[in-house]
């Protein structure tokens, strides 16, 4: 799964996005097999986030190295490593496509203060990129936004400047939370999920449901699933199809404690 600009950024370049399909079998990464059997002459970038939206799935550096390996035989493909959430990480040790010099130069990092240091509305993010890159996106940043405020500004610099470890205690809640709605899950017949590693988010297969009834609701899809909940739960959650997997929904865990239990409390009570 991915995010879900990714497929609508490439069709406004005027590209065509190809899908690589996982599962909650690889938890929702790509393999080096995967991805060469992909690539075709017309294949002129690799995109992905790590840790992910939606799945809080976290590639390791042995898995990165497997995807570089592959990306050697094709000198003219860029990467795009979205690491958005990249202090959001349970397991430690982050790692970046970037961090490898034989892909430093063809690798375009996109990060930003939205999710590890909670300013989501002050919109500010960055790339680290080739510098012929970086000023190509420059120009044509300047054409669409700007005048990003002075309050925002200097608020990125004091975060930029912080030791990571001023906003440990975020993590560490956000990792109480994740297990929390873990172990209530476990209770929920009809889902199936993996352990997310990162980023604030669950991503549930629920496809058990497709065919079935509840309360007098047809269930056809992950669309069809995840309006249920928001009619009969009074529960928000997002459908996989808008994150390229339909057979999935998304359910956010940056939320209280209480908020968590109540939700899951009312989901097991929608479906049952």
């Amino acid at each position: 799964p991915y995010w879900v600009s990714y497929a609508e950024i490439v069709k406004l370049a005027q590209g065509v996005p190809i899908e690589v399909k996982t599962t909650i079998a690889t938890d929702f990464k790509m393999t080096a097999e995967q991805l060469e059997a992909a690539i075709t002459p017309k294949t002129k970038m690799l995109w992905f986030s790590s840790p992910c939206n939606p799945s809080g799935s976290i590639y390791s550096k042995e898995e990165l190295r497997a995807l570089a390996d592959v990306l050697q035989k094709y000198p003219d493909i860029y990467v795009v490593s979205d690491e958005i959430y990249e202090h959001i990480n349970f397991v430690g040790g982050h790692v970046s496509m970037a961090g490898f010099e034989d892909m430093f130069n063809r690798t375009i990092t996109v990060n930003g203060v939205s999710k590890a240091f909670a300013m989501t509305g002050w919109r500010i993010g960055f790339i680290g990129a080739p510098d012929w890159i970086a000023r190509a996106c420059n120009k044509m940043q300047g054409q669409v936004t700007s005048g990003a405020n002075c309050i925002a500004q200097r608020a990125v610099i004091t975060a930029m400047e912080a030791d990571p470890s001023k906003i440990r205690f975020m993590v560490d809640e956000f990792k109480a939370r994740r297990d929390l709605i873990l172990s209530l899950m476990n209770d929920l017949p009809g889902f199936n999920t993996n352990t997310p590693e990162g980023a604030f988010y669950v991503f549930p297969d629920i496809s058990s449901f497709f065919g079935k009834t509840l309360k007098g609701t047809p269930i056809n899809n992950a669309t069809d699933f995840s309006m249920y909940l928001l009619e009969e739960a009074l529960v928000a959650t997002v459908t996989g199809e808008a994150f390229g997997n339909p057979n999935c929904i998304r359910i956010s865990y940056a939320a209280s404690q209480d908020q968590i239990i109540e939700a899951i409390s009312r989901i097991k009570a929608a479906i049952s």
